[in-house]
């Protein structure tokens, strides 16, 4: 990790890093300190374990990629609203589940962020998911590869 990246202790930090790394045309640079801020959101928000810690990461990076295209700070509403009803695990079973990809794991793809998107958080956590979650996450992740 770049020195830099690894002062700085909150997301507003990284953001601004990340602000004068694109400014000084630094994209590695820049897209490091995003991937930290949402790294220190997630750690801000307290999950109770890796899986949710990741997956409270990957809806950090959609709304980061949601910011940036909006010009204004953007939240994932409905996925809060989610979890607030069903928590984080039971979201990420549901959104995963569905036949259709989202629009923020087509934007995580698309942004080179793919590994903040919930199918990861899946694959990488068979054991907390129903098996046909698991079988969904790889396809779609499969089918991107091919």
């Amino acid at each position: 990790m770049d020195p830099r990246i690894a002062r700085a202790k909150t997301p507003q930090e990284c953001e601004s890093l990340a602000k004068n790394a694109s400014d000084r045309n630094e994209p590695q640079l820049a897209k490091a300190a995003k991937k930290r801020a949402v790294e220190l959101r997630a750690l801000e928000h307290g999950a109770a374990s890796d899986a949710e810690r990741e997956a409270l990461e990957a809806i950090y990076a959609v709304e980061e990629i949601a910011t940036q295209r909006n010009g204004r700070k953007t939240k994932a509403s409905r996925t809060w609203q989610s979890i607030a009803r069903y928590g984080i695990l039971e979201t990420v079973e549901r959104v995963v589940g569905r036949v259709k990809a989202t629009d923020g794991y087509n934007e995580l793809v698309a942004s080179g962020l793919d590994e903040f998107t919930f199918e990861t958080v899946v694959i990488r956590h068979p054991d907390l998911f129903k098996p046909e979650t698991v079988e969904r996450a790889k396809e779609r992740i499969g089918a991107r590869r091919t």
